[in-house]
């Protein structure tokens, strides 16, 4: 589902991270580990096309990031891809419900019945006529990931998408995502410094400036 080879970003002299390779199958969870600044976050933009990167390759479902044009790199995201972000990025005048119906909007999928079975899943049942700003750090979370799952995407990727969460709810956040993937065959990519959300995956990996390796 997701091949990265030999791929290297830089900031001017400085270089971020060189010659990560790895495949990551259908419904395979990948968790990469690392000291902090190392670029967990931005190998994860990498591999959504939302960053650039300056060698090497990421492929998703045998398509070739590279070659693909912006608005090219956005359907592809729209159809195949879910994305956890650090910073949540819900949209402020769109209720929890409408946040998380997005991606099934924009692909012409409206399906209630779904983002009520997202919320539910992440313990937001009841909240979905609520905006953002009624809502706590955690809570946001669970918006972001319940958009990001909502249209059963084959590619997630996911950047510390426990960090706001007490113990209790960052285990049942792990295990819908676990779920999730495995319900669907979806390949999953986490970043984290989070040892029991680390412990939950298939297999985990190093990331360090000069390669990814098995943790």
């Amino acid at each position: 589902m997701l091949q990265v080879r030999g791929l290297a970003k830089r900031y001017g002299d400085t270089t971020v991270f060189r010659d990560v390779s790895l495949s990551v199958a259908a419904g395979e969870f990948v968790a990469i580990v690392g000291e902090s600044g190392v670029g967990k976050s931005t190998l994860l933009n990498c591999m959504a096309g939302l960053d650039s990167w300056d060698a090497g390759s990421i492929a998703i479902a045998g398509a070739d990031l590279g070659t693909l044009a912006d608005a090219q790199r956005a359907l592809l995201r729209r159809a195949r891809l879910g994305f956890v972000f650090q910073a949540f990025h819900v949209l402020p005048h769109l209720d929890v419900t409408q946040n998380v119906g997005l991606p099934l909007l924009l692909l012409q999928r409206p399906d209630a019945a779904r983002v009520a079975a997202m919320l539910e899943a992440v313990g937001l049942a009841g909240l979905g006529a609520r905006l953002p700003q009624e809502l706590s750090g955690g809570q946001l979370q669970r918006v972001a990931i319940a958009r990001a799952l909502v249209h059963r995407p084959s590619l997630l990727l996911a950047d510390e998408p426990t960090g706001n969460l007490d113990p209790a709810t960052a285990a049942r956040v792990m295990q819908v995502l676990r779920e999730q993937a495995r319900e669907t065959g979806a390949a999953l990519v986490l970043v984290t410094h989070s040892s029991a959300a680390a412990g939950r995956a298939d297999r985990l990996l190093q990331l360090r400036s000069d390669g990814i390796g098995a943790g």
